[in-house]
């Protein structure tokens, strides 16, 4: 299959210059590297990598001005068939492409403290209205004697032989190589020779602290807070890991969440739902809210109490109380209770209330 057109495969003009060039390159490179693709199968894979080949290959041609001259006026006959050289190549433009790929691979900075997770229940007027929680946190942090350097007090730590200092060394991957932490210094770029005594040389200690994490109003089981620089600690140079709260909520016995409204059930008597009354609801933060129950009110009445929800998360305004009213049925009657409630309905003559009426009509049509 004859080869395509060094500009083609970069996707550039042949007034191109040294930095459109590369630019090009890095995009495409981006694009087909074989990494970038996981769920690629072997026949997929070995594409990606002829195509990357491809790229590697035209802009080690474009970018050497000697090497574009005898293309622009030879074409591919200019190399000699020689094709994709991955020593050359690396050696020549090994910053672009170690630039380009470290990140995929570990990236050539040394990694800091680790991320630590911590779970705190709390109860539900607790997460409604706020709450300061202090947690005990074991964890590595950076020693204090040596400032996490891991070296005696008095001496230094020395260069890394393995990589110079630099804390990164190349890896063949393939037909490329890429930047990745150094595995002797764990990219810190130097090794210790004389031990801090108090951390052993590691930089850090075990260490128990106290952590004060403010749970602010509103929030919602399953929410996590960030603490910044609460993880692990970090060894010189490097930063602290974070301490992610997960928030559980234990449920309450009268109320329910509904986004930033509190709902309740509200239990009146048939002759209060009948007759209106005014009724008291309790509220989450103490004491009472008095509802003012209308006569004729049917089960199921939404009855609100406006700003005794729950504070928005946001600094909005809070939510309501949404109390359900439940119509309770006395299950025994008095005599005389019985006697009075016949007398009612001998009274009414038992009419059929409105929703009554609708579900007969209803059922007598369904069944003729």
């Amino acid at each position: 299959m004859s080869k395509r057109d060094h500009y083609e495969v970069l996707g550039v003009g042949r007034d191109a210059g040294p930095e459109d060039l590369k630019k090009a390159f890095r995009r495409k490179a981006s694009e087909f590297h074989p990494d970038r693709h996981p769920g690629l199968d072997e026949a997929g894979r070995r594409e990606m990598e002829e195509r990357f080949k491809e790229v590697g290959e035209a802009y080690s041609v474009l970018s050497d001005p000697e090497k574009r001259a005898r293309y622009d006026r030879f074409g591919h006959e200019a190399s000699g068939g020689g094709g994709f050289d991955p020593g050359a190549f690396q050696s020549q433009f090994g910053d672009v492409f170690g630039d380009l790929f470290e990140g995929f691979f570990g990236g050539g900075r040394p990694r800091g403290g680790a991320d630590l997770q911590a779970a705190v229940e709390l109860e539900f007027a607790e997460a409604v209205f706020g709450k300061e929680v202090l947690l005990q946190v074991p964890a590595p942090r950076r020693c204090a004697e040596c400032g996490g350097t891991g070296a005696k007090a008095g001496t230094r730590p020395a260069p890394c032989r393995r990589c110079g200092g630099a804390g990164r060394v190349r890896v063949n991957q393939g037909f490329f190589s890429v930047a990745a932490v150094c595995p002797s210094c764990g990219g810190r770029g130097t090794r210790v020779e004389h031990a801090c005594p108090a951390c052993r040389g590691e930089g850090r200690v075990r260490h128990t602290r106290s952590v004060k994490v403010s749970v602010p109003a509103g929030v919602e089981d399953g929410m996590q807070v960030r603490l910044r620089g609460e993880g692990e600690g970090g060894r010189a140079g490097e930063e602290d890991g974070d301490l992610l709260v997960l928030l559980r909520v234990r449920p309450h016995d009268v109320y329910e969440r509904d986004g930033n409204d509190l709902v309740c059930e509200l239990p009146v008597s048939f002759t209060q739902a009948a007759l209106g009354a005014e009724v008291e609801v309790p509220l989450l933060e103490g004491g009472t809210a008095r509802i003012k129950v209308p006569a004729g009110s049917q089960p199921g009445r939404v009855l609100k109490v406006r700003g005794k929800g729950v504070p928005d998360l946001r600094g909005g305004e809070r939510g309501d109380l949404r109390a359900h009213l439940v119509v309770e049925v006395p299950e025994r009657l008095n005599p005389r209770q019985r006697e009075l409630l016949e007398e009612f309905a001998r009274e009414t003559g038992e009419p059929a209330p409105p929703r009554r009426k609708g579900f007969v009509e209803k059922a007598r049509r369904f069944f003729e």
